[in-house]
């Protein structure tokens, strides 16, 4: 690897040509700062469980069983070359917490098939109709585990058919201290 950097830029920026140099005194542009070097420490997943789940949330990381699964839209997309389809499911996932509904897209409806055992790592909560569901996205990863799961499902604790209503709570007034009512100096 070597510690030699790149330009960034090819382009000639304004005031950069050699009839405008010879007037322009401002010198060479710093360099930006180089990058760390040595490898970046990453952190240990943290695993949370289905109650714990809240709306609007990122980064969860959970094992679960999947109960079962139903494909909601199965839809041809044409394309300029070949088709294409968009397929959706909706899968009931849970643990020995609770369930909840996961929308599984595209390639993730062949990992969620009814008694896999499957690790979501970065899976974000979406709201859909005001109730909480589980997704996965580009940036997010699904592990489908070999060994069935040790635990038995909780599937009384159903976290999406809870529903939730978006409030807006407006901004505390900031409490100034109140002048005590005395009369202004020279009224006496």
């Amino acid at each position: 690897m070597s510690t030699t950097r790149r330009p960034t830029s090819y382009r000639r920026s304004p005031g950069s040509g050699p009839a405008q140099q010879a007037g322009n005194s401002s010198g060479p542009r710093p360099a930006a700062p180089a990058a760390p070097a040595g490898p970046v420490k990453l952190r240990k997943p943290v695993f949370t469980t289905v109650d714990q789940l809240k709306p609007m949330t990122e980064g969860n990381n959970l094992t679960a069983r999947v109960l079962s699964a139903r494909t909601v839209l199965d839809k041809p997309l044409p394309n300029q070359t070949t088709f294409r389809r968009t397929q959706v499911a909706e899968c009931l996932v849970g643990d020995h917490t609770g369930t909840v509904l996961f929308t599984a897209r595209n390639q993730q409806i062949e990992m969620v098939k009814p008694g896999n055992t499957v690790i979501f790592r970065n899976a974000r909560i979406d709201m859909f109709k005001d109730t909480m569901r589980l997704a996965v996205d580009k940036w997010g990863l699904i592990e489908v585990i070999e060994e069935p799961a040790g635990f038995k499902v909780n599937e009384d604790n159903n976290v999406s058919k809870v529903e939730y209503e978006l409030v807006n709570v407006p901004p505390e007034k900031s409490k100034k201290p109140e002048k005590a009512n005395v009369p202004p100096e020279g009224s006496y």
